[in-house]
């Protein structure tokens, strides 16, 4: 038999006469139980069988005169019970975005008075990553000022040189040409670094500006 629903309010009443010609208007020759259940909106809903979404709802047992025959308490299925807790993850995972959303809201309200203090904080932090980023420049060019240095002392020396009777070049200035190459590359790694930072910070408080305007209804 195709499913039958009908909704009424929960505190309107169904009479088994009028649920009775219900039936008889979309049920076969072959008698059916009715189930009859509440949901979380207080409303009424009547079928021949409980949908998936409604499964763990207790459900009342009607034969087809309308008349309560029995109750069933409400049960899931694994594949149901599964659905339900991604769904709850879900909707879990909603409620702290909204409330760590609030709370952002609330530290840039108890931070700042106005718009002229978020964009004086932000200067001064980035003008503090401007001056890393100027030590590091620096110290970079020392190191490959000094690299330059050690390659040209290091031409004197096999594998530098192309001479047949040039030594082997010294332990110490072979380690100290890796070492120096090393540290180039991580400073360079630690410039590009800060950089990206700035433009982090940059997109973060532009971000703030934008939400403390739109909370002051500026």
């Amino acid at each position: 038999m195709d499913t039958f629903l009908h909704k009424v309010n929960a505190r309107s009443h169904l009479t088994p006469a009028l649920i009775s010609l219900l039936l008889l208007g979309t049920a076969s020759a072959q008698a059916q139980a009715l189930y009859r259940w509440v949901d979380e909106h207080g409303v009424v809903h009547y079928g021949d069988h409980v949908p998936p979404q409604y499964a763990t709802s207790d459900r009342d047992v009607l034969n087809d005169q309308g008349v309560k025959v029995g109750y069933e308490e409400g049960v899931v299925t694994a594949e149901e019970q599964a659905e339900l807790d991604r769904l709850q993850a879900i909707k879990d995972a909603q409620e702290q975005a909204r409330l760590e959303a609030q709370r952002r809201d609330q530290i840039l309200l108890d931070t700042y008075l106005s718009v002229t203090e978020i964009e004086s904080l932000r200067d001064r932090r980035l003008e503090l990553l401007e001056s890393q980023i100027k030590v590091t420049e620096q110290y970079l060019n020392n190191l490959r000022k000094r690299l330059l240095t050690l390659q040209q002392e290091a031409s004197h020396y096999k594998p530098y040189s192309d001479s047949p009777d040039a030594p082997e070049i010294p332990e110490n200035l072979a380690l100290d040409i890796s070492r120096t190459v090393a540290s180039i590359g991580l400073y360079e790694k630690t410039l590009d670094g800060t950089r990206d930072e700035q433009e982090v910070l940059k997109a973060a408080f532009a971000k703030d500006i934008e939400r403390f305007n739109e909370l002051k209804g500026g």
